[in-house]
């Protein structure tokens, strides 16, 4: 089979490396662009939950004043009797004082044919007073069904409203017309506006009639058929208004219940994330359109990271096949040297063989021989005489045929090529014997000699059997010249191979510091960004304590759990960077673990307490050798984890005894790890996908920090997972002797200690705030008693002790009621939780000395007032 050329097999490599470059760049764009618009998804439907709440609480305001007002006894006795005999001024007087205290747009009394006779906007220039309301739905509904709703346009005013109808009955039960109000929703629109997304309410009709965008208003989302048109021309619900339907196209369905669109009329120039919420009680629906250029940029970005990623890794193949090629270019040259070597050594042995065969077969007789061989030859005796030689000999010395004759001594020989300057400077006597002594002595030899041509000669001289000796002359000229082309060749070619190598460390240098740089940019842009995010969440929690509505207060603290969500994220990138660049040193110390784990266990065990989960932990005696701060965080990250990842069940933390070490470990019953997801989880933004926790999901990055942590430190991890029953993490650390250095018990006696111990009353209706302040007190040490009704609280204080603090609900007959209860001798200090709109009971509250602190709590502004009321107890 023929083996691929070596250039097929580097194009072929090449084309390889850029397939996988261009394909992991493409999966980590479409994995990156996936996510964006999962998450802008999940964001819109959360939108659309505070959107339509607030929709709600709006219209639940005013449903009930339609209802009060159908039962007063002078709108009825109106429309019983004849229109004749009504006060009809009367009427609108009384209508629009009440409008005055409810503040809707209008309020309208229609009698049973549907002809207003009395109006709040009586005396204005589009009276509703003398119009024909019958065709509208809600008079037909509520002459029907005895309610009715409907959003339109007015027929007298041009402005649109949501009209909440109820019939009015007489004695005997039968409907004698009907009290309309009209609930302008213009506010929605307004708040709308500043959330930068679009927002579109629709009706039953698919038509839009609320939006913050006015190219959507009176817009059908989808075609409407004659029989809708016919009823909407009929009840004039929105005039002559009605735009052109809608066109979009569907280009992939997302998460949460999402769509990705793509918006053709009215035309927008980016995809958009369409999230929809239907509102059953009015048969409307919710709809939220995001831009989805935000995916797209993340896609692009994601693909730039790929492609820096890419970089160092070709830097660095191409500085391993480098030192590979220049380490195999050197064992190939030293190999080719060794074996020229042998090769020569092989041909000198075989040549000097054949030259002593020839000298002794020239020596018997046969001459004729030596002219066989390219180099010069002699042969003498061992009276040192001339017995043969070749012409190759003549020519090199360049001898008179009179002078090479069989039996000339050969100091003649030496004596003429002296006198020819040939044996070099010094007295030519000495030269000439050294060289006899040479001869007589029968020692082999090998000299190099430059002539004063410049050409050079190698002479090898080698003893005979029986005596005499053999020379031979080789004119290595060429040899040598090709030696010394070699050497350059190689000198070149080894300082080829230097550059290149420092090339490459250069590239990698620069590699390595693009590495940092881009290190400390991370670390600068979460620097920058928590500014702005514990501003916002500083502004968040100024709206949670101005807020009297529970609507709100929910919405606010979801809000507060996503900034503290995205808080722990950035903190944890900052902590990523700075481990990457090497900024935390591991100062190591010897310390106690018991009081770093109990506070931990404190920390964790509220929240694991707020999530219906049991935090249990196992304290130890043990003494490690470690970094504290760096070991906490570890421990931290392993507890954040199983709180996530827990829905249900407990949490344990304890020590257990390794050899000559001790592994602190956190075992859960949660969701457990998959065998095959196991190698990702300690990998950056890598976590499991599950249901747990959506509003605080974490950027994935808990357990690379850990093993950071764990590297820096020379701590082993380890991990063990069972599917659907729980996990467990643990990090082994070196035991240590007792350190004789105090440790820090934990309590800095401050004025959090007096609140431990301390026998608290909460006395609260609402079972939601009243478990969340429990929780609250329980993590400040507090003994809770928890009582739904203070009269409750009442009967248990006349066998019981005094507490030494009572919390109760701001209102006045529970108050009123420990105020005047006789059953301890001194009365406990009491705080009252009042809405910040109840100005009037907290004077008089304060008067009877009860102190007063406004919903919702402040936690820090409650803990103040209670440490300084049993400090003055």
């Amino acid at each position: 089979m023929p083996q691929p050329r070596p250039n097929t097999l580097k194009i072929a490599l090449l084309v390889a490396l850029l397939v996988a470059m261009a394909g992991s760049t493409w999966a980590a764009a479409w994995y990156a662009r996936q996510r964006a618009l999962a998450q802008l998804s999940a964001q819109a439907l959360s939108q659309l939950q505070v959107r339509a709440l607030a929709l709600q609480r709006l219209v639940d305001r005013y449903r009930v004043l339609p209802t009060v007002l159908a039962l007063d006894p002078e709108l009825r006795q109106a429309l019983s009797s004849p229109l004749s005999r009504v006060n009809v001024g009367a009427l609108n007087r009384k209508l629009t004082r009440a409008n005055g205290a409810t503040h809707v747009s209008t309020l309208t009394l229609i009698d049973r044919r549907g002809v207003a006779i009395a109006a709040s906007n009586w005396n204005e220039p589009s009276s509703n007073v003398g119009l024909d309301y019958a065709f509208r739905p809600y008079f037909q509904q509520a002459m029907q069904h005895d309610s009715g709703t409907f959003y339109g346009i007015g027929i007298s005013t041009n402005l649109p409203g949501y009209f909440i109808s109820e019939a009015l009955h007489d004695d005997q039960g039968q409907r004698i017309g009907a009290i309309v109000i009209k609930i302008p929703l213009d506010t929605l629109e307004q708040e709308w506006v500043s959330s930068g997304d679009i927002v579109l309410l629709s009706d039953a009709n698919d038509v839009v009639f609320l939006s913050d965008q006015r190219a959507w208003i009176y817009r059908p989302l989808t075609p409407l058929g004659s029989s809708v048109e016919s009823t909407l021309a009929r009840t004039r619900q929105y005039g002559n208004s009605l735009l052109p339907p809608a066109v979009f196209r569907n280009l992939q369905s997302l998460g949460s219940g999402g769509q990705l669109v793509h918006v053709d009329r009215p035309a927008m120039s980016h995809d958009m994330v369409w999230q929809s919420m239907p509102l059953p009680a009015q048969q409307w629906t919710l709809h939220l359109l995001r831009d989805a250029h935000a995916a797209t940029i993340a896609a692009y970005r994601s693909a730039l990271i790929t492609l820096s990623v890419w970089l160092p890794l070709i830097l660095l193949a191409l500085f391993l096949h480098q030192r590979l090629r220049a380490a195999q270019l050197h064992t190939r040259s030293r190999r080719d040297l060794e074996r020229l070597i042998s090769h020569y050594a092989s041909a000198l042995r075989s040549e000097e063989d054949s030259l002593v065969h020839a000298a002794l077969q020239a020596m018997a007789g046969h001459s004729e021989i030596l002219e066989r061989l390219p180099q010069g030859v002699s042969v003498i005796d061992a009276q040192l005489r001339l017995v043969a030689w070749n012409a190759r000999y003549a020519e090199l010395f360049g001898y008179p045929d009179t002078l090479l004759k069989a039996g000339m001594p050969v100091e003649e020989l030496f004596r003429y090529n002296a006198r020819r300057g040939l044996l070099g400077p010094g007295d030519i006597d000495d030269a000439i014997q050294r060289r006899l002594n040479y001869l007589r002595q029968g020692s082999p030899h090998m000299v190099e000699r430059e002539r004063p041509d410049g050409s050079l000669l190698e002479i090898r001289g080698r003893p005979l059997p029986g005596g005499g000796f053999v020379t031979s002359y080789a004119d290595i000229g060429l040899y040598k010249e090709a030696a010394r082309e070699l050497r350059t060749l190689t000198s070149t070619l080894e300082h080829r191979i230097e550059k290149s190598t420092q090339d490459l460390r250069a590239a990698t240098a620069e590699a390595e510091r693009a590495n940092r740089n881009k290190t400390r940019y991370v670390a600068a842009a979460v620097h920058d960004l928590l500014q702005p995010l514990n501003a916002a969440r500083l502004f968040a929690g100024s709206l949670k304590n101005a807020s009297t509505f529970p609507a709100d207060t929910m919405l606010l603290e979801r809000i507060e759990r996503s900034l503290q969500a995205l808080d722990s994220q950035l903190t944890s990138m900052l902590d990523l960077a700075r481990l990457d660049a090497g900024a935390i040193s591991p100062d190591l110390q010897v310390f106690a673990l018991a009081p770093m784990l109990q506070e931990l266990a404190g920390q964790f065990g509220i929240m694991a307490q707020a999530k219906g989960l049991r935090l249990s932990f196992v304290t130890t005696s043990a003494w490690v050798r470690s970094n504290p701060a760096l070991l906490q965080r570890a421990v931290q990250n392993f507890l954040s984890n199983a709180l996530h990842y827990t829905p249900n069940g407990r949490i344990l933390l304890g020590c257990r005894h390794v050899e000559g070490a001790l592994r602190i470990e956190v075992w859960d019953t949660g969701v457990g790890i998959p065998e095959d997801r196991r190698h990702i989880i300690f990998q950056e933004f890598r976590r499991l996908d599950t249901a747990v926790d959506a509003d605080e999901r974490s950027a994935g990055l808990g357990l690379s920090i850990v093993e950071r942590i764990a590297n820096l430190l020379g701590h082993r991890l380890h991990v063990r997972s069972w599917p659907g029953c729980g996990s467990v993490f643990g990090i082994e650390v070196q035991r240590a002797q007792p350190s004789m250095a105090p440790q820090d018990n934990g309590d800095d006696g401050s004025g959090d200690s007096l609140l431990k111990h301390r026998n608290v009353w909460l006395i609260q209706e609402n079972a939601a705030l009243r478990h969340k302040a429990a929780t609250l007190l329980q993590g400040w040490g507090c003994k809770v008693t928890e009582w739904p009704k203070a009269y409750d609280a009442l009967v248990q204080a006349k066998g019981s002790a005094a507490p030494d603090l009572i919390l109760v609900d701001g209102q006045w007959e529970p108050i009123l009621a420990f105020l005047n209860t006789d059953a301890w001798a001194r009365r406990p200090p009491i705080i009252a939780f009042l809405g910040k709109d109840e100005t009037g009971l907290q004077n008089v509250l304060r008067e009877a000395g009860v102190h007063t602190t406004s919903l919702p709590i402040s936690p820090a502004r409650l803990r103040a007032m209670m440490t300084q009321l049993l400090l003055g107890s």
